[in-house]
């Protein structure tokens, strides 16, 4: 039985592969902060995915900055596999901190490397990084392949270019196999409202539903590629079982507008919403409902451009060339946009049917405010 360990087990991406290796047989340890609020939403997450009720699954307390600790559980667990979410990724995060974010994207990814090679492991032991995708200005459209990866706007370009060639470096200089992978943006159904999908799926419902009444947005002319969880963990999975160790770009090569995102997920709800303005003057209004349970009229204001959400600088993932991906691994999406945009809104009716249940029974509820 081949054992894995998996840093930033709490993600979407820890428990998406988590499941995924636990089908396939592994032996799986997770490494989770103590600072780390373990959510209901996110419990839910581990009890779908069969881990904490699975005995192959295990649990275990640290930090990537605790070297000593990190170090023992390497040497206890001595794992085939190890899979480093420990990362910054949540866009907001780094420009308010920057320094915490250099700290987890850079030197925790050396400590990784380095604790395999003071355990005696780097001939036994594979490593996939959790790398950021190249990202741009709207002014500034790049194609993003994996030899085009040392160039970023990410708020901590230092981090990221670091985490890229300290992997090169182990992999060229100590023979240790380990590979960036570079994914592009894949949303779990279950996640919270931290993401942009979540912000407009959520708000949606609780349009349609009563619970809100405009969803503000800070742009709907920005692009991205977004994939499915499970597609995406299965790609990260093959990374690690090829011969060559070798960094690779997975995505979609897909590419929505926030505008279209938008449109299809009122769509999924039953409700035909067009767009008219420009720039901050755009509004998102019902042209009809074709539910009668949604208290929706023609001409109702469901989406505008709030300054408050604007961003100095606009960042957006750049144009994927995933063809090596398609190529050396086999893999390609499984799942479209609107199967993603379909789970997501559904467990969204589910997340707020008590609400629901409230307004219906004449009990107040406090509306959210975007």
């Amino acid at each position: 039985m081949k054992r894995a360990l998996i840093t930033g087990i709490r993600g979407q991406d820890g428990f998406s592969l988590a499941q995924l290796l636990l089908e396939k047989g592994y032996e799986v340890h997770g490494i989770k902060r103590h600072a780390s609020l373990f959510s209901y939403e996110q419990a839910d997450i581990s009890y779908q995915a069969g881990c904490l009720n699975n005995s192959s699954f295990n649990m275990h307390y640290a930090d990537l900055t605790d070297t000593a600790t990190l170090t023992r559980l390497v040497q206890e667990i001595q794992p085939d596999e190890i899979y480093n979410f420990g990362v910054v990724s949540y866009m907001k995060l780094p420009f308010e901190t920057p320094e915490y974010t250099e700290e987890v994207n850079g030197l925790c990814t050396l400590r990784v490397l380095e604790v395999v090679r003071a355990s005696n492991l780097a001939n036994s032991v594979r490593v996939y990084q959790a790398a950021t995708p190249q990202t741009k200005t709207a002014s500034q459209p790049v194609i993003e392949s994996e030899s085009k990866s040392q160039h970023t706007f990410f708020p901590s370009p230092t981090a990221a270019l670091s985490s890229h060639k300290l992997i090169a470096k182990h992999r060229a200089a100590y023979g240790l196999y380990a590979c960036n992978g570079y994914l592009f943006n894949y949303e779990f159904p279950r996640r919270g409202e931290t993401t942009l999908v979540h912000k407009i799926t959520q708000g949606a419902v609780r349009i349609a539903l009563g619970l809100q009444g405009t969803l503000y947005l800070h742009s709907l002319e920005a692009r991205h590629d977004w994939g499915y969880p499970q597609d995406y963990a299965e790609a990260i999975w093959r990374v690690l079982q090829q011969e060559i160790p070798e960094d690779y770009v997975i995505a979609t090569t897909v590419m929505t507008t926030v505008r279209e995102f938008v449109r299809l997920v009122f769509a999924e709800l039953g409700v035909d919403v067009v767009f008219q303005g420009n720039d901050t003057q755009e509004i998102g209004y019902v042209v009809a409902s074709h539910n009668n349970d949604y208290a929706l009229m023609p001409g109702q204001t469901v989406v505008a451009i709030d300054s408050t959400y604007y961003r100095a600088h606009t960042v957006e993932p750049s144009l994927a060339e995933a063809s090596k991906s398609r190529r050396q691994l086999g893999w390609k999406p499984r799942h479209n946009l609107h199967l993603l945009i379909q789970e997501m809104v559904q467990h969204d009716l589910h997340l707020f049917s008590r609400q629901t249940s409230l307004i219906k029974s004449g009990q107040q509820v406090l509306l959210q405010p975007n």
